[in-house]
This record gives structure tokens, C-alpha cells and sequence, in this order.
């Protein structure tokens, strides 16, 4: 049987299994009839509101939040893509940080975070009479410490990457194929994962880490973090990152110090995805 996901997306042939998937989660996307996403501008949400749009055309809306929580240069970035594309596209203000229980920080703090989002996401799609709202979780999230995917089941929202078995590497793959401009941009999360648990986090702070990390970016840096330790910056870099980074130390020291920080540290382990979890997964 031809496979419509693949004709549709102008790709040629994949690997058996791969193909099983995409077909999958074209039909799922189909069977939807009317979408919003919520659009961050990552791998993931990318190639999810690049697939709906391709298939629904005017009968998708990919919303990106307004959030201390999420660099603005990544908000651009997804605003430019809808662009691109054609694709509808809105913005909408996000206030998890005003919440008392986010603010303090405990392990299942983005379950407040995303019953805040998801719940501001159901109702623009009420409004603007969309069937359902698909969020970019995929397969491999489910193996992670996710306090917000209670959230997104009690409200109802679709995974359809999730659902229909895709994982992160073989977005990447597809996405490649695709000629999608995400299928090599590094992992991001928001900015509330660089503190450790329990540490108040505030818009000051999340400034602070914002600025950070945007001038490592600004230094040709892509695979890092700016773990925030109150008065101390520990960097997880990758390994490209790590070999370049006595280059820019004296830069890097006098910039995260004139943001308020009185140490800048390296951590000898480098970038790991979810470090702050390590703490909960050892107790």
C-alpha cells in the first residue's frame, strides 16, 4: 500500500519500521481534522506543526508562549518559521512564574507550569473552534522525569509523536530528510530547569540565566547550560564546547560576573540532559 505520509512530504523512502510510524502519525493528525500546536520552534514541536500544516493546511494554528521561562531568541526563532512556512501563528502571554507553587520550585514543578500552559492552550483552541491540541512529546519522554505529562493527560492534550512511537533520533532522521532547519538544533528546555530544586526562582534570576546563556550563543557556542546556584554559574558544556571553552574563558568569566555572578564554574561531567533530576533519582 503507498504510503500518503511519505508523497506528502516529498520524501522518498525510509526504514520499514519508519515508515510504519510516519503513516501512523499521519493518519492521527488527519483524523484530528483541526489542530493547535504548541510550537516552541524545537525539534520536535517543529516537525509536528510542519507535518500538520502540510496536511491541514488553514485548519492549523501553532501558538508559541510569551514566558519568562523561554528565551526570547527562541521565541523569534519559531515566530520566523511560521513565517516561512505560511503557517498561522500566534503568541500568547504565559504567567507560570506569578504562580506561588512554580516559584517554589519543587521536583513536580512543571506539572503547575504546563496545567497553567495546556489550560491557556485549550481555550485559544475553543476560540478559535480548533478540535484538539498536540503538544511535540515523543516517545523518549516517557523514560524521563516529566511531572508535566499528568498535566497534559488530565487536560486532554494529544502526543501524537508520542502516540504514534516516534523517538527523538528518528525525528531528527525524518526531519533531516525533510530538510527541516531543526534537524540538528541541539536539545532546549525551559529556563526553570537550570535551578536546582527548591531554589525560588524569579524573573530576575531567569534574566540572569537568560543573558548567560545568550552570550555563549553569541560566542559560536551550541551544547550547554547555565545551571544557576544562586551566586554561582556552573557550565555544562558539550564536548566541541569543552575544547573551545579556554579560548573564551576570560570572556565568559567577565560577562557571567558583570550578570551577578561571583563564581563561574565548569562542570567536569559536561551537558547531560535533566542534571537537576539526578538529585531526585539517587533518593
Amino acid at each position: 500500500m503507498e504510503n500518503k505520509t511519505l508523497k506528502v512530504l516529498k520524501i522518498k523512502k525510509l526504514d520499514p519500521d519508519l515508515e510504519k510510524k510516519l503513516q501512523h502519525l499521519g493518519e492521527i493528525i488527519i483524523n484530528a481534522e483541526s489542530v493547535l500546536v504548541a510550537f516552541s520552534g524545537g525539534v520536535d514541536s517543529t516537525f509536528l506543526a510542519r507535518l500538520c500544516h502540510l496536511f491541514l493546511e488553514e485548519n492549523v494554528l501553532a501558538v508559541t508562549a510569551r514566558s519568562a521561562t523561554f528565551p526570547k531568541r527562541e521565541q523569534h526563532q519559531a515566530e520566523a518559521l511560521a513565517t516561512k512556512w505560511g503557517m498561522a501563528h500566534q503568541f500568547f502571554d504565559s504567567s507560570e512564574v506569578d504562580l506561588a507553587e512554580f516559584a517554589a520550585n519543587p521536583p513536580d514543578r512543571c506539572f503547575f507550569c504546563k496545567q497553567t500552559l495546556f489550560s491557556q492552550l485549550k481555550q485559544i483552541a475553543v476560540e478559535k473552534k480548533l478540535a484538539v491540541v498536540f503538544d511535540g512529546s515523543n516517545a523518549d519522554d516517557c523514560d524521563d522525569f516529566r511531572p508535566g505529562r499528568m498535566a497534559a493527560k488530565e487536560l486532554c492534550i494529544r502526543s501524537p509523536l508520542e502516540d504514534a512511537g516516534l523517538t527523538k533520533n528518528e525525528i531528527r532522521a525524518i526531519s533531516k530528510a525533510m530538510e527541516l532547519p531543526t534537524w540538528d538544533k541541539p536539545a532546549a528546555a525551559c529556563l526553570a530547569s537550570r535551578f536546582p530544586y527548591y531554589a525560588p526562582i524569579t524573573k530576575v534570576a531567569l534574566n540572569q540565566v537568560e543573558k548567560a546563556e545568550d552570550f555563549l550563543w553569541e560566542l559560536g557556542f551550541r551544547v550547554y547550560r547555565v545551571r544557576h546556584h544562586d551566586t554561582i554559574a556552573r557550565l555544562e558544556l558539550g564536548p566541541v564546547e569543552m575544547e573551545s571553552l579556554w579560548d573564551y574563558k576570560d570572556k565568559i568569566v567577565v560577562r557571567l560576573k558583570a550578570l551577578g555572578y561571583l563564581h563561574v564554574a565548569v562542570d567536569l561531567q559536561g551537558y547531560r540532559t535533566g542534571s537537576m533530576n539526578e538529585a531526585i533519582k539517587t533518593t
